[in-house]
């Protein structure tokens, strides 16, 4: 669960764009796919729940603008005392966060509920694009392009990313790239495995053509990437 405090950009789950500022939780279950826009004055707190957590969460992507102070201040409290019990060494201090983590699964299941009414079905743009990043998350490391995912949705590669564009304003391929070095970041930043391994468990045919697509979404190679941190 991502809580912004200050500032705004653009954040895209399950192949849909919105933007985002002060007093947005946005909830984003396991194995969906999402990147957003953090800027300088972007402020704000990370929930991870991990795989094997005990809270009751959405099934559901949500994006939920919070417009109550009283239900942002719950929030900020939640979170404050969540990040004092981890900071703590006092016994019994995991417990006592496992019990605020669940207050905030609580909080979160009331603001969907309240947010219902505003939320618009989706259309079948929408709909397909769901459905492709969904394809993506499962199978983006087997090397498939656009228009063999395309193909298992039975749709044209055309119509794929016209409706890509529609709801999020890139491209398909846009977005299954955005997927694959995003990957990338996280096996660099978290493993040792080798630069060149990356790429090829990635689906890039060669070590070029990862250093040329890592290099053109952050601006360094996958080496200086890794130097750096």
């Amino acid at each position: 669960m991502l809580w912004f405090t200050k500032g705004q950009g653009r954040i895209t789950v399950a192949g849909v764009t919105r933007g985002y500022t002060a007093h947005n939780a946005i909830y984003i279950p396991a194995g969906v796919m999402h990147g957003f826009e953090v800027g300088p004055q972007v402020f704000g707190t990370a929930v991870f729940f991990g795989r094997d957590n005990a809270v009751t969460l959405p099934d559901q992507p949500q994006h939920l603008r919070i417009r109550e102070v009283h239900a942002q201040q719950e929030v900020n409290v939640i979170l404050d005392m969540i990040q004092r019990e981890m900071d703590s060494t006092t016994p019994a201090h995991d417990r006592a966060a496992g019990h605020y983590l669940g207050l905030l699964g609580v909080w979160l299941e009331r603001q969907v509920v309240r947010a219902a009414p505003e939320t618009a079905p989706p259309d079948a743009a929408r709909r397909l694009v769901a459905r492709f990043t969904q394809l993506m998350e499962r199978e983006f490391r087997k090397g498939l392009g656009v228009g063999e995912m395309a193909a298992k949705l039975g749709v044209t590669p055309t119509h794929l990313t016209r409706c890509c564009r529609e709801t999020c304003s890139r491209s398909a391929i846009d977005l299954l790239q955005d997927r694959r070095i995003f990957e990338a970041l996280r096996l660099l930043s978290e493993t040792d495995t080798p630069v060149g391994r990356i790429g090829e468990s990635l689906g890039f045919n060669s070590p070029a053509y990862f250093t040329r697509a890592f290099q053109n979404m952050t601006g360094v190679s996958p080496t200086a990437f890794r130097r750096s941190l």
